[in-house]
């Protein structure tokens, strides 16, 4: 048995002074303190040769560690960790993309960030991972949103717009705004465009500018615009963000790894930080989720190219075809149906479903925008 913990130094420098007596046989004294002979002698050995002092502890640590990670490495993940935050596994596979030899296991290189207290133990803890849905390819589904408020040290509030390709996680618009105006996003959409072509859809919350918070339901300018382009909009569930998760999950790494790491001056002063950084989430940091690819390596760009004129709707010559009167309205089978005030002058398509008997559907251009259920009673 070893000593025990209490008064651990007494109980040795106790044990030596009654070795010295020889009232008991070293066996039985070594029995009586719980300890093996071997350790006995142990003590006997460090007290007549250090005195009281050699009867503390010593350190185990080896004098010699072969199998640590060589300081230059130990240097360049420190530095990773202290630039990026990164942890263990994204820090091994970019020293890997950096052709660098004697790259430690992520493991190691964890240990390596715990040992230099660089670990947040509750945050590690409470860490979850989630298996998200993925589109099959690139553009098939973009994510939107604004990353709430940031705010400068002299030019007031920031709220960074956010595009995210579903499939890569390529991010296709970072940008520092000031606003969150149907123009303001209209802008940084266009230029997406025209640089990265059309997606199949968008996906938003239900908020201003792209939703109509005030009337559930309605097509906002910004909604039109898109539709005309060909691309299909949806939102997500009420009080579910999670549908937008991928853009939700990078709002918590471009928060951890830019915005809660320095203050910002200015918009432009935020801008400049956002194009860095937007360079190493595309092009240098190893994404969990993409097998530790990095996202430009899963990204193309669309072949659907953003037109020079914004085309007009066209329907099937089976279509009813209405024009929706300035106040966002349309008259069918004598009934008034409110659309949306960013239709008026626009025209849409009632044709029957295809689901449903005794249901009209009003489209414009491929997307439903109400149904007029005949059977029920008019109000």
């Amino acid at each position: 048995m070893p000593w025990e913990v209490k008064n651990t130094m007494n109980l040795r420098e106790e044990f030596v002074s009654l070795a010295a007596t020889q009232a008991l046989s070293f066996s039985e004294l070594c029995r009586r303190y719980r300890i093996s002979r071997q350790t006995g002698y142990k003590w006997l050995g460090r007290h007549r040769t250090e005195g009281a002092g050699g009867l503390a502890d010593r350190s185990r640590r080896p004098h010699h560690s072969p199998l640590r990670s060589p300081e230059h490495i130990e240097a360049q993940v420190l530095e990773l960790r202290r630039v990026h935050g990164w942890g263990g596994r994204k820090i091994e596979r970019r020293l890997r993309d950096l052709g660098k030899t004697e790259v430690p296991a992520p493991a190691t290189i964890t240990e390596i960030l715990r040992r230099h207290g660089l670990i947040d133990e509750q945050a590690s803890r409470q860490r979850q991972h989630w298996q998200r849905f993925e589109h099959e390819h690139p553009n098939l589904l973009w994510q939107m949103d604004f990353k709430g408020d940031v705010q400068t040290l002299t030019c007031g509030r920031c709220m960074p717009l956010t595009v995210i390709d579903d499939h890569s996680r390529y991010n296709i618009v970072l940008s520092a705004c000031s606003r969150t105006t149907t123009q303001v996003v209209q802008a940084a959409l266009e230029r997406a465009f025209r640089c990265y072509g059309l997606p199949a859809r968008i996906n938003t919350d239900n908020g201003a500018p792209w939703g109509s918070p005030s009337a559930p339901g309605q097509l906002t300018e910004l909604a039109v615009w898109l539709i005309r382009l060909g691309i299909q909009v949806s939102y997500s569930r009420p009080y579910h963000p999670q549908t937008n998760g991928k853009d939700e999950r990078f709002h918590r790494t471009l928060k951890a790894e830019v915005l809660d790491r320095q203050a910002f001056s200015t918009h432009e002063h935020m801008q400049q930080a956002l194009d860095r950084w937007r360079h190493v989430y595309n092009v240098e940091r190893p994404h969990e989720a993409l097998g530790m690819a990095t996202p430009i390596t899963r990204y193309a760009c669309s072949l659907r190219t953003m037109p020079d004129r914004l085309p007009e709707p066209d329907y099937d010559s089976r279509d009813e075809v209405l024009r929706v009167n300035a106040s966002g309205v349309v008259r069918l089978r004598g009934q008034r149906l409110k659309l949306s005030i960013a239709l008026k002058g626009l025209q849409v398509a009632a044709r029957p479903s295809e689901n449903e008997d005794g249901v009209i559907e009003l489209w414009f251009a491929h997307q439903r925008v109400a149904r007029l259920d005949l059977k029920a009673p008019k109000p």
